[in-house]
């Protein structure tokens, strides 16, 4: 039954069959097939291969394409659209791996993009969970007349971008390279909107560690840091491959612009990640030198009382020594001089620590 499948998703026109293994079923968000910028229906994604490569070849200038989405798709399915769509079996095996550094490749007439995602953690829905920030991967292949992206992760998804373009047909006609733009557009900005709720966090830890009574608590803002240098990893080594980008023959002229833009937006990300995490070290710093503050000034009142209660603790064990020869143990105003030395002695202790700032 599976093989069957297989053959009446590669069926060509003509009646040739692909030499196919297992067709994406399980993983498949959703496929399209694009003419003119309107979605035409398609039985399969072969089928709607098939369908824009021959009304590229009878229009001149024509930009049909195939757009096919997945997510976390098993290693069978990928190679599978590998074969459909003559993918390089590099960029198939990074795909189905993840975990990837960004990176644009170019192998042969395709061209091979990987996207790191990032997503707030709301941190009273994960209150368990010490994370602040998660990662996941958009990985896309881009050819002629094909779009293929493959997410891995939760977050981040494609739905909203497809849905956006198929409203606006002026930009689904912008072809592959108009996929790849909204796309792009799409992850950045979802870099702008984690880098100003991080911001934001930041603030509210700076705050409380300058706080008449401060919290101490090192390891939300060791955390942070922690997620910062995530979020900069995900980030900034996307933005060398991404200014590269408009330069490529697979770009058409007339979207370079937009691209640009986004790797202007994405300059904007890395350089506010970049102070956001030095001000996290700064923060770290501060809250431990604080720390250390705080913790001399708690022993310096320890201190204070333990040399307070040292004195009648003296007086105290000399007089109970009980030797024959104490004179002031037979007079009738013997005790009542002890207690006074004691209280004189611990008063006049008080007054100078407190007057240095001890107590």
């Amino acid at each position: 039954m599976r093989q069957h499948v297989a053959r009446q998703h590669a069926a060509l026109a003509g009646g040739a069959v692909r030499d196919v293994r297992v067709p994406p079923v399980d993983s498949v968000v959703e496929f399209g097939a694009y003419v003119g910028g309107e979605k035409v229906a398609a039985p399969a994604i072969a089928e709607a291969l098939d369908l824009v490569r021959e009304h590229n070849k009878s229009a001149e200038g024509a930009n049909a394409f195939v757009w096919v989405g997945l997510h976390e798709p098993e290693a069978p399915e990928v190679e599978w659209l590998a074969e459909v769509f003559a993918l390089h079996p590099l960029s198939v095996e990074d795909a189905v791996k993840a975990h990837q550094r960004p990176k644009i490749e170019r192998y042969g007439d395709s061209l091979f993009m990987v996207l790191k995602t990032i997503a707030y953690l709301d941190p009273v829905r994960t209150s368990g969970n010490n994370e602040i920030i998660a990662t996941g991967e958009i990985m896309v292949f881009l050819g002629a007349d094909f779009v293929v992206t493959v997410r891995h992760g939760e977050h981040c998804p494609l739905t909203a971008v497809r849905e956006r373009l198929e409203d606006k047909p002026a930009l689904m006609s912008r072809g592959p390279a108009g996929v790849l733009h909204a796309i792009a557009d799409h992850v950045v900005d979802q870099y702008l909107q984690v880098s100003d709720l991080m911001q934001l966090e930041l603030e509210e830890v700076e705050a409380t560690v300058f706080a008449d009574v401060s919290s101490r608590d090192i390891n939300r803002i060791y955390q942070l840091k922690r997620e910062m240098l995530e979020m900069k990893r995900a980030v900034t080594p996307l933005q060398a491959p991404l200014s590269a980008l408009p330069q490529r023959r697979v770009v058409p002229s007339e979207m370079r612009e937009y691209f640009r833009d986004v790797g202007d937006h994405l300059s904007r990300v890395c350089e506010q990640v970049e102070s956001s995490n030095e001000l996290c070290s700064s923060i770290l710093q501060a809250a431990l030198a604080r720390s250390n503050a705080l913790a001399n000034e708690d022993m310096r009142k320890i201190s204070s009382w333990v040399a307070i209660l040292a004195v009648p603790t003296m007086i105290a064990g000399i007089y109970g020594m009980n030797f024959d020869f104490m004179p002031e143990t037979e007079q009738v105003w013997g005790y009542p001089a002890v207690l006074a030395v004691m209280i004189t002695a611990c008063v006049l202790l008080h007054r100078g620590f407190r007057r240095n700032g001890w107590l």
